[in-house]
């Protein structure tokens, strides 16, 4: 059988399945459940130490996009980083590593971009005993109004500093999560290479407000008459993210940064497509959200079938092996020719194939 041992950037874990910072993992009892459930590790919701008080909207919190057949296809959040004290937050993540000392806990942090507040709450989370550090430079809404998050993100100077910092101040690998708020993820992701961190996370969440409440005439979800953008997730972003980490992996630049895939990841075969285009492992937040924590079994055992079927043993034979066919618009062939074919057979006449090839223009 295929291995799924991860080794990423140092922290082991026993499959590449993490579950990213989000609420599901905000507090022991979520974070402990999910490893009952089997995932690998666990990128805390995101700690803050400095700045004004983090207050979360007590009104509804989330936006969906629905497909026709109701599964969901993305997610927006108004959330922010924890409201949780940072003291209990600290003193569970101590317990959670001391009771599963095989799975990886990755601490997410965001803090003014000032040296002091990193140093401190690096010293704070190293007490803890946890795997490695993800600095959160992502966050598109209500942080970002605070200098944090994605306003960060979006300079890539700032994520040079800051992972300077990080470094000299603690031993604990970092990772970088990236904004998809930018034009072009290269050059956060280069600032962040050349800062020295260990690896790159991608994507936070995007810009969006996800719909207008028509009634009320304010953006969902509305508090008290009002809306605000918020974060967009799920798996209407995976195209959008696969794009970004494909362009991070062929970018001579940052070639051999590990990166950690994260974006619309519900299924084993999502996994095995971030792998193929360079990534380490993986990461998930909106599938556990309405599916529970039990959808890393088929993530699991759907990614080692197919490894055992193709002939990989490990996670490392999978990883960037797409990355080579990854190329620009003006070297493909041009010459090459493909056609669709009917199956008269299993036509159904309903005259779809026929609308789109005659009013696309090509007739």
């Amino acid at each position: 059988m295929a291995d799924l041992t991860s080794n990423f950037v140092g922290i082991t874990s026993p499959n590449p399945f993490w579950l990213a910072s989000a609420p599901p993992t905000d507090k022991r009892y979520n974070v402990e459940r999910a490893f009952e459930a089997g995932w690998g590790g666990v990128v805390w919701k995101t700690l803050g130490e400095a700045g004004p008080p983090v207050v979360n909207v007590n009104g509804p919190r989330y936006g969906a996009i629905w497909g026709a057949d109701r599964r969901l296809l993305g997610l927006n959040n108004i959330e922010l980083i924890t409201d949780r004290d940072l003291e209990i937050n600290l003193q569970e993540m101590k317990e959670v590593k001391a009771n599963w000392p095989d799975r990886a806990l990755v601490a997410s942090l965001m803090v003014p971009c000032e040296e002091e507040p990193w140093k401190r709450i690096l010293d704070r989370v190293l007490e803890t005993n946890c795997d490695g550090v993800e600095l959160n430079f992502g966050c598109p809404h209500g942080m970002s109004e605070r200098g944090m998050g994605a306003a960060g993100g979006q300079v890539p100077e700032y994520i040079q500093m800051v992972v300077e910092w990080c470094k000299e101040h603690s031993n604990l690998p970092v990772i970088t999560k990236l904004t998809p708020n930018i034009t072009d993820v290269r050059y956060p992701a280069r600032a962040a290479h050349a800062g020295g961190t260990d690896a790159v996370s991608l994507i936070n969440t995007i810009n969006s407000i996800v719909s207008v409440d028509l009634d009320q005439m304010a953006p969902s979800p509305t508090i008290d008459g009002k809306g605000s953008h918020g974060g967009y997730c799920g798996p209407a972003v995976k195209p959008i993210t696969l794009n970004m980490v494909g362009e991070i992996a062929r970018d001579p630049a940052t070639t051999g940064l590990p990166i950690s895939g994260i974006g619309g990841i519900t299924t084993w075969r999502d996994a095995a497509e971030y792998i193929a285009l360079g990534c380490g492992n993986v990461q998930v937040c909106t599938a556990a959200m309405p599916y529970g924590f039990k959808i890393v079994d088929e993530m699991i055992s759907g990614l080692s079938d197919w490894m055992d079927e193709k002939g990989y043993a490990t996670i490392d034979e999978v990883t960037g092996r797409a990355v080579p066919n990854v190329t620009d618009w003006q070297y493909l062939n041009l010459t090459y020719v493909t056609k669709a074919r009917i199956d008269q057979d299993a036509c159904i006449k309903c005259g779809r194939c026929y609308a789109a090839c005659e009013d696309t223009s090509h007739q």
